[in-house]
């Protein structure tokens, strides 16, 4: 057996991938651009890491069990992966976000040469954000066991 073959990881890529799929399609019906560059990016609408813990959770659920020790390490992982993005990562980015309009106005009174690279902002994601794509994680897991 390979890893193509383990249905509960298939699903929680699946998952991930989905999800990211409809961040630059969501950005393509608000701003009319396709922007294939947040395929690989964190934050937004829904969150991928929510969605790919979630599908896992469940995935594991369904095949190994709803009581076992193996779902429950499942599921404070997917908590955990939550509850950091919404929280931690999220912090950081409101943070980032600050020291970029600080810099802005540093460069307006420093000498010539003064350029510093903004930082990433959407790193986290809100709470609605992460319920959606915990949302989503638990669909593709039920489609990918109902159809497998």
């Amino acid at each position: 057996m390979n890893a193509l073959d383990n249905q509960v990881l298939i699903t929680a890529v699946i998952a991930s991938l989905l999800a990211q799929s409809i961040k630059v399609f969501l950005i393509w019906l608000v701003e009319g651009s396709w922007q294939l560059g947040k395929l690989a990016e964190t934050g937004g609408m829904p969150s991928s890491h929510s969605a790919m813990v979630v599908a896992l959770a469940t995935g594991v659920g369904l095949r190994s069990g709803w009581h076992g020790s193996l779902f429950a390490v499942a599921t404070v992982f997917a908590l955990i992966v939550m509850y950091d993005s919404s929280g931690v990562r999220r912090s950081a980015g409101m943070q980032a976000g600050l020291i970029n309009d600080l810099l802005v106005e540093l460069q307006a009174v420093v000498r010539e040469g003064f350029r510093p690279e903004p930082l990433k902002v959407l790193l986290g994601h809100t709470y609605f954000e992460v319920v959606v794509g915990a949302l989503l994680g638990v669909a593709v897991a039920l489609a990918s066991f109902r159809l497998f």
